[in-house]
């Protein structure tokens, strides 16, 4: 009986999972608003700050020079809805939040520019926001 009721609870949290999980075109439609938005921030702080942004495919490249060479790189994961960040040598997953209508850390609660503010922030070691 428990092994029937422990399979009856991982099913409904899978269901539950796939129903509050966005489709892919609405997650597609949402990853672009938010990859043109953080290409916009950061291409404007790249020229205050002289590192370089590059973006083809979906995916988004920070390359730094200085003070070291650095590079962090933003992309779409569509099977799991998620936008991923490498950078500072750690991974960050960010899922979709319909209360705060961004993609949000669930490690951290912080947005795709809150994240990527402090992580380039770190790498520049000075404060800045995008």
């Amino acid at each position: 009986m428990y092994h029937l009721l422990s399979a009856f609870i991982a099913l409904n949290k899978c269901l539950v999972y796939a129903q509050s999980m966005l489709d892919e075109k609405d997650f597609q439609r949402k990853a672009d608003a938010a990859f043109d938005d953080l290409k916009r921030r950061l291409l404007t702080l790249g020229d205050e700050h002289g590192f370089d942004v590059e973006g083809e495919s979906g995916k988004l490249e920070v390359i730094f020079e200085e003070p070291e060479e650095a590079k962090f790189v933003v992309s779409p994961n569509t099977p799991v809805r998620e936008i991923w960040i490498s950078a500072l040598s750690t991974s960050f997953k960010l899922g979709w939040s319909d209360s705060k209508n961004a993609f949000v850390s669930e490690k951290t609660g912080e947005n795709l520019l809150e994240v990527m503010s402090r992580v380039v922030s770190q790498q520049l070691g000075q404060q800045v926001h995008l």
